[in-house]
């Protein structure tokens, strides 16, 4: 019997996307043989930035970067944090695998009480249950397909599975699991055995995308046609050299730009980058990498740009700033 329900992206027992899918094993042993990776600095400090506040009006959303691809974004009604990582490596346990060059900008004790905790996927950089058990008192989860037993917390709320195009009512918040081009794995023997995806988040009188991890394709335009009014997207820039290997699962900033563009959001903020060294790329060619893609295609800096680590944005909906 199958064990997932058998779709364009499950065949019931693993999961696939429908237009390009990564790289085979052997691939990554011919990268890890050839690849040449740019130097990074072992660590680097952080600049001083005012606390996230501690409300905010309904229609606004306060996003703040915590590093990497966690977030922390406060609405009117929610608390929300997503993929939150807060170890200092990106492999098991948190203590193996890639280090990290920037502490975390927020220490998850200075936090609010956390409403709503999202994960996108089960990479190391992405799910670690020692993090996520810090908000298990007050949060409830949402997590792709198979990805509920690895979050590994007593939750007392509960963790909802969602597939694509699923969506569950939590409160004032409206979370619908959309789409991403990626794949999963935790071993070398598990993979594609669990779901990854992105989310909109509907809270507070705001619409907002967390892309997760994906290469570009055309579930963009469909995540659009579906929701036309982002706010703001969450959308990753970095870990995308060598292209031969990482095009299939990972944007570089042109192909987010693209994103940006093909979603129509009011405004687009990056991620996955300067944090852990998971790619070949220095650690400061994404931002140049975007500068030169937003140029190109004619995006302005306000509309898509980054937040310096512990930085924080107040995003108003179209309905509040119109």
């Amino acid at each position: 019997m199958p064990q997932f329900p058998v779709s364009d992206h499950c065949d019931g027992a693993r999961f696939f996307n429908p237009h390009e899918n990564a790289r085979p094993l052997t691939d990554v042993i011919k990268w890890s043989r050839t690849r040449e990776r740019t130097a990074w600095p072992a660590a680097i400090p952080l600049a001083p930035h005012p606390a996230p506040p501690g409300a905010v009006e309904r229609g606004t959303a306060a996003v703040t970067f915590i590093g990497h691809s966690t977030f922390l974004i406060r609405t009117a009604t929610t608390v929300i944090l997503t993929d939150p990582v807060w170890t200092a490596r990106a492999g098991p346990f948190g203590r193996m695998g890639p280090r990290r060059v920037r502490p975390p900008a927020i220490a998850a004790s200075a936090l609010p009480p956390v409403d709503l905790v999202l994960v996108s996927h089960n990479h190391y950089d992405h799910l670690q249950p020692s993090s996520l058990r810090l908000f298990e008192e007050h949060a409830v989860y949402v997590a792709p397909l198979g990805v509920g037993p690895q979050i590994n917390t007593g939750a007392r709320r509960g963790c909802f599975e969602l597939d694509w195009w699923e969506r569950v009512a939590l409160g004032d918040a409206e979370i619908t699991c959309v789409p991403a081009q990626h794949f999963s794995a935790r071993t070398l023997w598990d993979r594609n055995r669990t779901l990854w995806c992105g989310y909109i988040v509907r809270t507070g009188g705001v619409t907002m995308y967390f892309a997760g991890d994906s290469g570009y394709g055309p579930h963009f335009t469909a995540i659009r046609s579906r929701f036309p009014s982002i706010d703001v997207a969450l959308l990753p820039i970095g870990a995308y050299e060598p292209r031969w290997f990482m095009k299939p699962v990972h944007m570089n900033p042109d192909e987010a730009v693209r994103a940006h563009l093909d979603l129509r959001a009011r405004r687009s903020i990056g991620m996955h980058f300067g944090t852990f060294q998971l790619t070949d790329e220095a650690i400061d060619e994404p931002l140049r990498a975007l500068e030169r893609a937003r140029t190109a295609h004619g995006v302005s800096a306000d509309a898509f740009g980054v937040l310096d680590f512990g930085e924080t944005a107040a995003i108003g909906s179209a309905t509040t700033t119109s």
